[in-house]
């Protein structure tokens, strides 16, 4: 008798055990997803790959390098895909408003500082961006971690970003005076074709964070 009355309270332990040890689990999983965006913000990462020449259907003589293309990219981007991948869109949301609100209210965590002032940047809107783009990531991939799906989600996720940069910055342009040869020059700097480095980054990092996430679901279990 008394032991079919112990065994029910020890599963109620036990469930009370993993009631507190789910929500520990996760709150470290979010601080560390915010630190990493705040990490890959003073990041630079150097590529050069080769490319075909316009010139080399002319009579232009060609190098070496110029058969060379070099670019940098700060991986922030990649960085909020990957985490999205990783913690699913509940949390990962809340990871990326955490970094938000630091940077805005707390800690000058973005790469030109922090503050509220920073709402005056151009580039607050990539960073403002992350969180639509973190509740479409983190839609598609609930439904399921295909191949095809993670494709989908690192081209439309990084769209999302760019494009949300794009109307923030050019409102702030507009309001500044700071004319049309200022957004064109931000336009091919910070987007262009980082949007095509941002996408494959993307959506490397996502195959990596499909097989984390697993590791997290088990032990959230």
């Amino acid at each position: 008798m008394k032991q079919e009355v112990l065994i029910p309270k020890m599963k109620r332990l036990d469930k009370k055990q993993r009631k507190i040890r789910i929500p520990l689990v996760n709150f470290v999983l979010i601080l560390f997803c915010s630190l990493l965006l705040v990490g890959a913000t003073f990041v630079n990462l150097s590529f050069r790959h080769y490319i075909i020449p316009l010139d080399v259907f002319t009579n232009k003589s060609l190098t070496t390098e110029d058969f060379i293309f070099g670019f940098s990219i700060i991986p922030q981007i990649p960085i909020v895909m990957f985490v999205s991948s990783v913690l699913g869109k509940r949390m990962a949301l809340t990871s990326v408003l955490l970094y938000i609100i630091a940077g805005l209210f707390i800690i000058p965590v973005f790469a030109l500082g922090g503050g509220i002032h920073y709402l005056a940047e151009p580039g607050l809107g990539y960073i403002l961006a992350y969180v639509p783009a973190t509740i479409v990531v983190g839609n598609l991939l609930r439904k399921k971690y295909s191949f095809l799906n993670m494709i989908f989600a690192a081209i439309l996720g990084v769209l999302v970003i760019h494009f949300c940069g794009i109307v923030y910055m050019t409102f702030i342009a507009l309001v500044k005076q700071l004319g049309g040869t200022f957004i064109l020059g931000w336009i091919q700097a910070q987007s262009g074709l980082k949007v095509v480095y941002d996408i494959i980054i993307s959506f490397v990092l996502m195959l990596i964070g499909k097989y984390i996430y697993a590791v997290v679901k088990f032990i959230s279990e």
